[in-house]
């Protein structure tokens, strides 16, 4: 098996080689970095594939269902689904407000069957379960995104920070020794300051690549999950929802009667009549 060094540039070699140890303090971190954002970019990879596969089996399951609530009838589980316990809260809140239970029972089918429907004020509170609930899905799956997008922004700084730094010093030695001794310096030196650029930038551009794919699946999983919400939404609407309950009307002005005068506007208009009988 070749050695690493050969597969790299002889420029590398060569600010290796002469490394100082600002150089290879930088080049640990920037190691560390790397190491961090692709932790957290492969392991929500893989989390992101499992929640996929979970919930196409949901959805599917759902879709061929006989009513909403039968999955939640039959306690069937989806663990890695985010739609599936955007659907279990809702179920929750729709049995609360159905049979008076949140979780099935031995009984709960018969006063399923018997339980009449819901108003469009109770429907309210169950959508507002669904949003809970995908807010919820959401910060898990952008969960330890934040450091990986810190690693990646912070590595080519760290980068330009390890060169300024070695040129500073080489240009220290070059004006101590002075001649054509100087100049003999001046070549492992710069190498060696940019090699931390050079490994910030190898270090940020895959992973950023990397990185944004991630964000465009998180995204879309997101939407998705969106999406079955209103599924679900228009779902419950249909089957639970009682839309004959007619809102109550406002009263009329005259039901109403006159308006009462406040106390402090009926001692305010005293002084003034008496103003105007004494100009009289």
């Amino acid at each position: 098996m070749p050695p690493i060094e050969s597969f790299l540039s002889p420029g590398l070699q060569f600010g290796l080689k002469n490394g100082t140890l600002t150089c290879w303090i930088i080049c640990g971190i920037l190691a560390l970095l790397s190491i961090t954002s692709w932790a957290v970019l492969l392991s929500k990879h893989l989390l992101l594939t499992r929640v996929h596969r979970a919930n196409l089996s949901f959805l599917r399951e759902y879709r061929e269902s006989s009513h909403p609530l039968d999955l939640f009838q039959r306690r069937e589980h989806h663990e890695f689904s985010s739609c599936y316990h955007i659907y279990h809260a809702a179920s929750r809140e729709m049995a609360w407000y159905l049979v008076g239970e949140d979780e099935p029972g031995s009984t709960f089918a018969a006063r399923l069957q018997g339980a009449g429907r819901i108003t469009p004020s109770q429907m309210i509170a169950v959508q507002n379960s669904m949003e809970r609930s995908v807010a919820e899905a959401a910060l898990r799956l952008e969960a330890r995104m934040s450091l990986a997008a810190t690693a990646l922004s912070g590595a080519p700084f760290l980068g330009l920070l390890g060169t300024v730094w070695g040129l500073l010093d080489t240009f220290s030695l070059m004006g101590g020794v002075g001649g054509p001794h100087g100049f003999s310096l001046l070549a492992p030196g710069v190498a060696t300051a940019l090699v931390t650029t050079v490994l910030g930038l190898l270090v940020a551009i895959p992973s950023m690549v990397c990185y944004n794919f991630i964000v465009g699946r998180i995204r879309g999983m997101i939407v998705r999950m969106e999406n079955f919400v209103s599924e679900l939404s228009a779902g419950f609407d249909r089957t639970f929802v009682d839309h004959r309950f007619s809102e109550e009307a406002l009263p009329s002005m005259s039901a109403l009667g006159a308006p009462s005068m406040p106390a402090f506007a009926s001692a305010s208009a005293a002084p003034m009549q008496a103003t105007a009988h004494a100009r009289v």
